[in-house]
């Protein structure tokens, strides 16, 4: 999968002369879009820098983001010890991945994501296991999250942090995973919760060698820098990388837990950057939204439309 992606979701709009300030649209009387709608729906970017030594295979992490509903995304990070035991780790949390991807419309998962987690899970066969989180949002706005382990996910709202998952760890450096072996977790132990989001919301969710060498507040900053999600992503996921490789202060709760005090977590590092936006969807496409240029009226069609970009 490429390193990075993204989607955007745009409303044409017509455009008002210089002179005249721009009305909000006119309804007309007969107009089939008096039944229009208001979806939420999620622009996304993404960014991957695998561990130093893992780059020629790609590393360990693995992601997807889909369209269902109002947008998708999920991340898996493969359990690295399983290497010596002669076992690839990627290939579980990929695996894990690739049927997330298949059940999404499945009628069962119903956009559920600790439904979507059971069946990936139970339909991967590699040998190993891994962390990982599943984000769905309703066309509604409500976020609904299934997380087993140590992938996280926040939510910032008007330039603060207004919403975090915790992690779940056995002890330092043992977090719950999915596993091929019976000792492991299930979809039963996942972490769930639901957030109600804005429009202008922004989520950051990544795998844990990016929330090891990142503090919240520098989280903050280069959202608020950055011109857009696909540069956020990047941006995050390089500067985690840095602070990986010159030294970190890592977080408090991995002091509680013995982390070392300072020292990067040198790992795959896989950023995912999703902004709320809120579309129109008309009933009947194509239906006439009239806007008033000045004394003209100014007919047009208003219609929903995405722009893949890969």
């Amino acid at each position: 999968m490429a390193a990075s992606t993204a989607s955007r979701l745009w409303l044409p709009r017509p455009t008002a002369s210089s002179h005249c300030p721009r009305s909000p649209p006119r309804l007309s009387r007969f107009s089939p879009l008096r039944a229009a709608k208001l979806e939420s729906v999620l622009s996304i970017g993404t960014h991957v820098i695998p561990h130093p030594r893992k780059v020629e295979t790609g590393g360990e992490d693995a992601f997807f983001v889909g369209d269902d509903g109002g947008g998708v995304f999920a991340i898996a990070d493969g359990v690295s010890g399983w290497a010596e035991k002669n076992v690839n780790p990627a290939l579980f949390s990929r695996e894990l991945m690739a049927n997330s991807s298949t059940f999404l419309k499945d009628e069962e998962v119903s956009h559920d994501p600790q439904i979507l987690l059971m069946k990936a899970h139970a339909a991967t066969s590699s040998t190993g296991s891994a962390t990982a989180i599943i984000a769905m949002l309703e066309k509604t706005g409500t976020l609904k999250i299934a997380s087993v382990g140590d992938c996280g996910l926040k939510v910032i709202r008007k330039g603060q942090v207004m919403f975090s998952t915790c992690p779940q760890e056995h002890y330092f450096d043992c977090p719950y995973q999915l596993s091929s072996e019976a000792i492991g977790q299930t979809y039963k132990d996942a972490l769930v919760c639901t957030v109600n989001l804005m429009e202008g919301d922004i989520i950051v969710s990544g795998s844990d060698g990016f929330f090891d060498n990142i503090f919240d507040q520098q989280i903050l900053a280069v959202i608020s820098e950055s011109p857009g999600i696909d540069e956020a992503a990047k941006a995050l996921a390089e500067l985690a990388r840095k602070h990986s490789v010159d030294g970190f202060d890592v977080p408090w709760w991995k002091k509680l837990l013995g982390a070392k005090l300072t020292g990067g977590k040198m790992d795959d590092i896989t950023v995912i950057v999703a902004q709320v936006k809120t579309v129109v969807i008309p009933d009947d496409e194509g239906a006439i939204v009239e806007r008033e240029n000045g004394g003209e009226k100014v007919t047009v069609a208003a219609t929903a439309s995405a722009e893949q970009k890969g």
